[in-house]
């Protein structure tokens, strides 16, 4: 019961720390869609299953010990980032603000994006990793252990689900979509900064 408390703990203070994943789903909430903003959601969960799932496998171990191999993770995950946050940057303002219509993003995009922002994000591959070396008895039962990672991705698919339907709420997305050009690279900006800052920060341990 201990070890559940722990997980959840550490979990849900994950889940609501900033970083890119809140960036992109907050971006596509508020300028694309409520539907954007959840299925990003949605992405975010799926890549977070692909951490559980080679952490579960042992892998994960092969990460924290390899250099080269995070190194090559951290720099794809980095190139990414500031890969969205120049596209951002670079949009357009509309003639009209309040009349253009919204950018569209398909569904499958919106997924790939958030499995794309979290599966090549270190920070997550580390706390993932951390949390079952660190937290995890070695003799948790393998079903409970895969029942620590449907939480954590369910964790996550419900934070930020909420957060977009939060962004894309009518009365905030009206008094903000005026802006939107400008938010679209704040956010730009935002990710920019994530990667650049992955990219040049040494890992630590």
């Amino acid at each position: 019961m201990n070890e559940w408390i722990a997980v959840i703990t550490i979990t849900l203070l994950a889940c609501i720390s900033p970083g890119p994943d809140f960036a992109m789903v907050s971006r596509n909430g508020l300028l694309l869609s409520r539907r954007a903003g959840v299925l990003t959601a949605l992405g975010i969960g799926m890549g977070v299953l692909v951490h559980v799932s080679y952490t579960l496998l042992g892998l994960g171990w092969v990460l924290q010990q390899t250099l080269w191999l995070f190194g090559a993770l951290k720099l794809a995950g980095a190139a990414y980032l500031v890969y969205l946050g120049v596209n951002m940057l670079r949009a357009r303002p509309a003639i009209d603000p309040l009349d253009a219509p919204s950018p569209v993003m398909s569904d499958l995009a919106a997924l790939r994006t958030g499995f794309l922002t979290n599966a090549l994000n270190p920070k997550t591959a580390i706390f993932i990793v951390s949390l079952f070396m660190g937290v995890v008895r070695p003799d948790t039962h393998l079903s409970v252990q895969i029942a620590y990672g449907v939480f954590i991705a369910g964790a996550h698919v419900v934070w930020f689900s909420l957060v977009a339907l939060c962004f894309s709420a009518g009365s905030v997305r009206q008094k903000l979509m005026a802006a939107r050009h400008w938010i679209d690279r704040l956010f730009g900006g935002l990710l920019v900064s994530f990667g650049v800052l992955l990219a040049v920060t040494r890992r630590s341990g």
